[in-house]
């Protein structure tokens, strides 16, 4: 079984169960410490977008706070 299949297989999983995956295989990649930490923040934030805890901002209110 190659990459293609256990993608294929690992969208077909619920949300929740896809977010766990991502989480375990991008941490299963050997990284200096201080990426590590920043992989491990950047993975905490999608979750919490993915879950409704924050909420993302729309494409307009991004564009004015980078003005």
């Amino acid at each position: 079984m190659g990459a293609a299949d256990v993608a294929q297989i690992a969208l077909g999983l619920p949300p929740e169960e896809r977010l766990e995956l991502a989480r375990r295989l991008v941490e299963s990649v050997v990284a200096p410490l201080p990426l590590q930490d920043a992989i491990t923040e950047g993975l905490r934030r999608i979750e919490d977008l993915a879950t409704g805890r924050v909420k993302g901002l729309t494409e307009e209110e991004y564009r004015a706070a980078m003005k």
